[in-house]
């Protein structure tokens, strides 16, 4: 059964088709699907993310009708991709290993179908079922991941509990699912975490890219370090994004935010680009939580980081049908 969003009106992103999930020939055949993760029982700080997938399916200015055509790219992802919705997984509030489970369900369905997963959270506790269920379909130990993030999320316990939005990397990673010298963290700051977690990042042969090293390198070169690890001897690339990678004065709308990250639009081009350039698998967005919004401004910057994932794995595809793309550089009149 469908559930719209578990937290206010039923919505689709954009005004994509909705889809029941249950019934397998009302979507797959789409390119992605997305689904709704509303759990923030994982937070450590401030909650209010369960609200994240309503805020970014709806906020924009635009008609909510099923069409972004993308000036960069010249593509219109949500129409090539035939993105459907299938609205939100029951996450009930409390129960964490219940609303883990049904997730890791919902997304293993959804690539086993041949569909990439958009995971709209919720806290970065859903990191583990997202990452996980797309593991399943992949191979145990042949998804990459790259993270952005201001934290590493590789705790061994929260509050002592093996489950929450500081541990779900660390649980990846000791399940096989993903291979610690396959994980890129890409904007690392702040205060945490302490040495012992970090050695143990180490032991994995983690990669982490903190804020320092992206100033003193530049993000392209961050990324193309990233890129070259994660398609090393890895099928898939799963994309995790926390907002707070970026600077809280761009997206001030999070839970644990953490002066001094990505600018937006830093980070608007390097999802774009790794789903041009990578074998983009699935992808999810958390840490939206608009209690803590202000103008919605994160959750504006949460549609623009779906919408320009979707516009890259639209772009490669067309250009692995050797269609003549157009490049983000090109000049925007070209052919006129």
């Amino acid at each position: 059964m469908r559930i719209g969003n578990l937290y206010g009106p039923d919505a689709t992103f954009l005004g994509v088709r909705a889809a029941d999930p249950d019934v397998l020939a009302e979507w797959s055949g789409a390119g992605a699907a997305i689904i709704g993760a509303p759990f923030d029982g994982g937070t450590s700080h401030r909650s209010g993310c369960r609200f994240g997938p309503q805020a970014i399916r709806t906020t924009d200015y635009l008609p909510h009708d099923g069409h972004r055509p993308s000036l960069a790219l010249g593509v219109d992802p949500l129409v090539e991709l035939a993105v459907v919705d299938l609205g939100d997984v029951e996450m009930p509030s409390g129960n964490t290993e219940l609303s883990l489970r049904a997730l890791e369900q919902r997304v293993t369905d959804v690539a086993r179908a041949g569909v990439i997963p958009v995971i709209l959270g919720g806290d970065h506790t859903i990191a583990l079922p997202d990452v996980t269920g797309l593991a399943h379909h992949v191979g145990w130990g042949r998804v990459s991941v790259i993270h952005f993030d201001a934290h590493a999320d590789t705790g061994n316990s929260q509050m002592g509990s093996l489950y929450g939005h500081g541990t779900p990397m660390r649980r990846l990673i000791e399940s096989g699912a993903c291979r610690g010298d396959r994980f890129l963290q890409i904007g690392l700051r702040g205060y945490w975490p302490e040495p012992e977690t970090l050695a143990w990042m180490a032991e994995q042969g983690m990669r982490s890219f903190e804020m320092s090293e992206i100033v003193s390198r530049g993000l392209d070169a961050v990324l193309d370090e990233a890129l070259a690890l994660a398609t090393d001897e890895c099928d898939a690339i799963f994309l995790s994004v926390d907002v707070d990678v970026v600077d809280p004065g761009s997206a001030p709308g999070t839970g644990t935010p953490e002066p001094g990250g990505l600018t937006s639009r830093e980070l608007l081009d390097a999802v774009r680009r790794i789903a041009m350039e990578g074998p983009l698998g699935g992808m999810d967005i958390v840490e939206v939580s608009p209690p803590y919004d202000h103008a919605e401004i994160t959750a504006y910057l949460g549609n623009r980081i779906v919408l320009e994932a979707l516009g890259g794995i639209a772009w490669q595809r067309r250009a692995q049908r050797g269609e003549l793309v157009r490049r983000p550089s090109d000049p925007l009149l070209r052919d006129r």
